[in-house]
């Protein structure tokens, strides 16, 4: 017998936490776990200036992006931003919500 779908199921909006989308055994939510990316704000801190310039790009986020290529395989750093767009695991390791763009 043929199954066919009578909606379209792609536009239906779910509430949804970004953390239950996560396997509990992905690498990067054990990656997570095991490091805190905080201290790279220490060692960046004098590098920034607090009153003037254009706002920044998070650091810890520049430096999530290649441990996402390199645990990942992927190849190249524009890849990589390609692939954030869509994938919701890497998405939850930086710390993006699903509308905000890949820097």
């Amino acid at each position: 017998m043929l199954t066919k779908r009578e909606q379209d199921i792609r536009e239906q909006v779910q509430i949804v936490t970004m953390d239950a989308l996560v396997p509990k055994d992905h690498i990067l939510r054990l990656v997570d776990e095991a490091i805190d990316f905080d201290f790279i704000y220490d060692l960046v801190k004098d590098r920034y200036c607090t009153d003037n310039g254009r706002p920044s790009l998070d650091p810890v986020v520049l430096i999530k992006l290649p441990v996402i290529q390199y645990l990942c395989g992927i190849r190249s750093m524009r890849q990589t931003i390609r692939d954030v767009e869509v994938n919701i695991a890497y998405r939850w390791f930086l710390g993006l919500d699903f509308n905000e763009p890949v820097p």
